[in-house]
């Protein structure tokens, strides 16, 4: 159960660790390219072949280098996977995002949102099971990833809060930072990739739904 309390973090990591593996890394229009095709490639074949059978010579080979030179751009193969745990968790971030920033109704606009976080999660990690190994790896090896990704998702929270209790929807009395992390939590059960895997005979759309009217009741004034 580590890895579901290590979600409920809410202390945005720092990452300043990675920096020094990164500081001789090649630098250019070219080397972002070279960087962009290893992350494309590395994910391509973590889809296919699975995070952990794919080894740096597997994706070295797919691009026709030595695996020095990827090591060149990134440290190692957990490197590579935070990069496209980062680019997946910023998709689904952006997304999250257009609905708090949407025109719908503050209220509407958390059930979207608790929808979202389910609907997407299962998109992004189960309609192609390899990526679930990925994503657990990402989380245990990586964890300044996932606290900056919960951060984003607490602030878009905290955005749908302040804009309801200024419509005078929601309690004006709560703290919009701490009841958005309180909000957030309660979506652990059905957007945690872990838990939805261990939880798949459950109703969890449904569960998303009722957790929706739950917690807005909670937010009335």
């Amino acid at each position: 159960m580590a890895d579901e309390f290590r979600y409920t973090s809410y202390m945005l990591a720092p990452t300043a660790a990675l920096a020094p593996t990164l500081t001789d890394a090649p630098r250019g229009a070219r080397a972002v390219a070279t960087r962009a095709a290893i992350i494309a490639t590395a994910e391509r074949l973590f889809r296919t072949m699975g995070y952990q059978k794919t080894t740096v010579a597997d994706i070295a080979r797919e691009l026709r280098m030595s695996p020095a030179n990827v090591y060149r751009f990134f440290p190692s193969k957990a490197a590579i996977n935070e990069a496209i745990a980062t680019q997946l968790l910023a998709t689904l971030s952006a997304y999250l995002w257009t609905i708090a920033r949407s025109s719908a109704s503050p209220p509407d606009r958390i059930r979207l949102l608790f929808r979202a976080l389910h609907e997407k999660m299962v998109h992004l990690f189960f309609d192609e099971k390899r990526m679930h190994d990925m994503v657990s790896a990402a989380m245990q090896e990586h964890w300044g990833v996932v606290d900056a990704y919960i951060h984003d998702i607490d602030t878009a929270i905290r955005h749908v809060v302040m804009d309801g209790q200024a419509a005078g929807l929601f309690d004006r009395s709560l703290d919009a930072d701490a009841i958005a992390r309180v909000i957030h939590s309660t979506t652990l059960h059905f957007c945690h990739p872990i838990l939805i895997a261990q939880c798949v005979d459950e109703d969890l759309p449904a569960l998303a739904v009722a957790m929706a009217e739950f917690v807005l009741r909670a937010l009335r004034p």
